[in-house]
C-alpha cells in the first residue's frame, strides 16, 4: 500500500475515533488539554502564537489561548487563502470575525497577517515520534515550509486527543514532525 493511502486510511480511522467521543466527554478532554498546555507552554510577552477555533471534533483550545493572551502572547488564527496557503491573521478583542475557510471564523482581511513563532497545530494523528497526518490539504506544512525559508521556524505543539496517537505514521520527505503534543494526559516533548 502507499504511503498517501495508508494516510488517508489512519486519517479516517482516527478522526472516526475522534468523532465517536461524546461532546461533554470532549469538553472534559479540552479543557486537560488547555490546562496542561497552559503550564507547559513558555514563551516571552509579545510571542506570536497561532491558535485555532475547533471545526467538528477538535479540541477547543480557546480557553488555552486566552490564557496564552492574558500573559501577553500576540494571536493569530490560520486563513485558508486558496486551495495552496493559510496566511495567519491577528486575533484581536472586538474584531468582526468572518468565515475563513474550513467550517472555520476568524479575523478578516483588514487583521495584521503575522508569522507565529508558536503553533498550535490540529492534526488528524500522531505517533510518538512527532510524526503527524493533517486533514490532507497540507496547508500546515506549506505555511511552516514558508516560514522556514524566511528563516522563522516555528515551534509546533500538536493538539490532539489521546484516541488519535497510532503506531506509526507513514514519513515523507515534505512532512514536518512536531516538536510536542499536548493530549488530554499532558505534553510530550519530541524534540
Amino acid at each position: 500500500m502507499n504511503s498517501k493511502k495508508m494516510k488517508a486510511d489512519i486519517r479516517k480511522q482516527c478522526l472516526a475515533r475522534r468523532d465517536a467521543i461524546h461532546v461533554e466527554q470532549r469538553l472534559e478532554k479540552s479543557l486537560a488539554i488547555s490546562t496542561y498546555a497552559g503550564q507547559a507552554l513558555t514563551f516571552s510577552p509579545g510571542t506570536i502564537l497561532s491558535g485555532f477555533f475547533p471545526i467538528r471534533s477538535e479540541p477547543d483550545i480557546r480557553p488555552l489561548m486566552s490564557n496564552m493572551k492574558a500573559h501577553g502572547a500576540r494571536l493569530c488564527l490560520p486563513v485558508v487563502m486558496d486551495k495552496e496557503t493559510i496566511v495567519f491573521r491577528e486575533l484581536v478583542l472586538g474584531a468582526e470575525l468572518v468565515n475563513t475557510g474550513f467550517g472555520t471564523r476568524g479575523p478578516g482581511p483588514d487583521a495584521t497577517e503575522l508569522d507565529p513563532e508558536i503553533m498550535l497545530v490540529p492534526l488528524a494523528a500522531f505517533d510518538d515520534k512527532g510524526n503527524r497526518i493533517g486533514y490532507g490539504a497540507g496547508h500546515y506544512d506549506r505555511a511552516i515550509a514558508r516560514l522556514r525559508r524566511k528563516s522563522r521556524p516555528p515551534r509546533l505543539i500538536g493538539i490532539a486527543f489521546d484516541c488519535q496517537e497510532v503506531p506509526q505514521v507513514p514519513f515523507e520527505p515534505h512532512d514536518v514532525a512536531l516538536d510536542a503534543i499536548v493530549t488530554e494526559s499532558g505534553l510530550r516533548q519530541f524534540r
